[in-house]
């Protein structure tokens, strides 16, 4: 069950607000909307392990399981596979943002923030950078996780911070896109449905295998969807694999996606929550 964020404060009146107080109390606003998302995140149980098992099950799959017949031109598979499981678990978890901006459109919860006196973008600020934290911590287990079965990166530390800044941006594309879907569809059950999607695409990449040994149907799909890039510059950063223009393409990829989702949620939301 969803709460809500804290007691109206006394904001002060639009009639004498300086410019500047009016951009305090609207970081103060996020802020504390986004306590409340990682809040909610901690008191779920079922979703906290999710996002520590769903990596180490999935990285077990591939390496142990399935990697053992996969060609991929590195000698260890865990080495070739880690930035599609990166992609496909902060992916799979940025969607259940989806569910969760859904139950806020439909419990009540909005009216409710209507009636303080609190920014209204705060409530989509809130669940976003809720969700890129949620999902920067597992990613962080997916790393510790490759490391225990051999991942063996070669990456700098500038290299690190470049990976790990293009995964950030990954997580924040697909939450801004998840956020805009959770207010569409109006129910928490049609919200889930978003996760499929991204499920699929990381499998129709390079991500798990190379797009040559894909049937060459999908060849022309798999080398321009935006996945492709965005593993191609990870594996590039993290192992030493040639880049090539994936990084460029991996950010006007990602980062259009982000400015679109964002737009295209902060409208929605403008037109239910004034319903």
């Amino acid at each position: 069950m969803s709460t809500v964020a804290s007691p109206a404060r006394p904001h002060p009146s639009p009639a004498v607000a300086s410019p500047g107080s009016s951009l305090r109390w609207a970081i103060s606003d996020c802020a504390t909307m986004v306590g409340r998302s990682v809040r909610h995140v901690v008191r779920d149980a079922e979703g906290l392990l999710l996002a520590v098992i769903l990596p180490v099950m999935i990285m077990v799959m591939f390496v142990h399981v399935l990697g053992g017949g996969l060609q991929t031109g590195l000698e260890n598979y865990v080495d070739y596979a880690v930035p599609g499981v990166l992609l496909l678990c902060t992916g799979y978890n940025a969607a259940v943002v989806a569910s969760s901006v859904a139950m806020d459109m439909t419990n009540g919860v909005i009216d409710r923030f209507r009636s303080m006196p609190i920014a209204s973008s705060s409530v989509l600020v809130g669940h976003v950078i809720g969700s890129l934290i949620r999902n920067l911590f597992s990613a962080v287990i997916v790393v510790l996780v490759a490391l225990l079965l051999g991942w063996s990166p070669n990456a700098t530390p500038v290299e690190w911070l470049a990976a790990a800044g293009l995964v950030a941006l990954f997580i924040l594309a697909m939450s801004t896109v998840s956020t805009a879907f959770g207010i569409l569809v109006g129910s928490p059950e049609s919200a889930s449905t978003f996760s499929f999607f991204l499920l699929f695409l990381p499998y129709v990449s390079s991500g798990f295998l190379p797009v040559e040994s894909l049937p060459s149907w999908l060849h022309g799909f798999a080398e321009n969807q935006p996945m492709t890039p965005m593993i191609e510059s990870l594996r590039g950063l993290l192992m030493g694999t040639p880049i090539g223009s994936s990084a460029i393409l991996a950010i006007a990829w990602f980062g259009g996606i982000a400015v679109v989702g964002g737009g295209a949620a902060s409208v929605l939301f403008s037109r239910r929550s004034a319903r």
